[in-house]
């Protein structure tokens, strides 16, 4: 495990700013458990700085993974967002979108979202916005990169 390189953080952070905007800060400056990115195997992981200082002592080779894995960053450079971000990006999201029970199903099978299936959508979100589709429930379903794909 190694911390980011600059262009890794660059890239990283203009993912998350797409979904969270400026709350990025919240994630890092967690005043009573501060936390870290670490990358291993392409793969990153956000981790607390202890649990990250105590795995400097393990080889790499032993190490699988530590703490929640983020993304990873593709053979071009560019960064994927994995679903197990999920639970730390929605509290933090800027433009949500709640989907009817009716809808839901027929979106987590691979369909689009029709006009008819939105509940509630956050007020002035722009097109090309990385959102966060909730059900109605408040249950955070799946991070989207564009908008239009609802």
């Amino acid at each position: 495990m190694r911390p980011l390189t600059d262009e890794e953080t660059k890239t990283l952070f203009a993912k998350l700013a797409s979904y969270i905007g400026k709350n990025i800060s919240q994630l890092i400056d967690r005043p009573s458990d501060p936390h870290v990115f670490r990358l291993h195997k392409d793969r990153v992981y956000y981790v607390s700085a202890h649990l990250a200082n105590l795995a400097t002592s393990l080889p790499r080779n032993a190490l699988l993974s530590l703490g929640t894995c983020l993304g990873k960053f593709s053979k071009t450079g560019k960064f994927r967002l994995h679903v197990t971000a999920l639970d730390y990006l929605a509290p933090h999201a800027t433009y949500k979108v709640w989907v009817k029970p009716n809808g839901e199903m027929p979106f987590l099978y691979g369909n689009h979202v029709l006009k008819a299936h939105i509940g509630r959508i956050t007020q002035d979100t722009p097109e090309h916005q990385g959102v966060v589709v909730y059900s109605m429930s408040d249950i955070p379903l799946v991070l989207l990169e564009l908008f239009d794909e609802i």
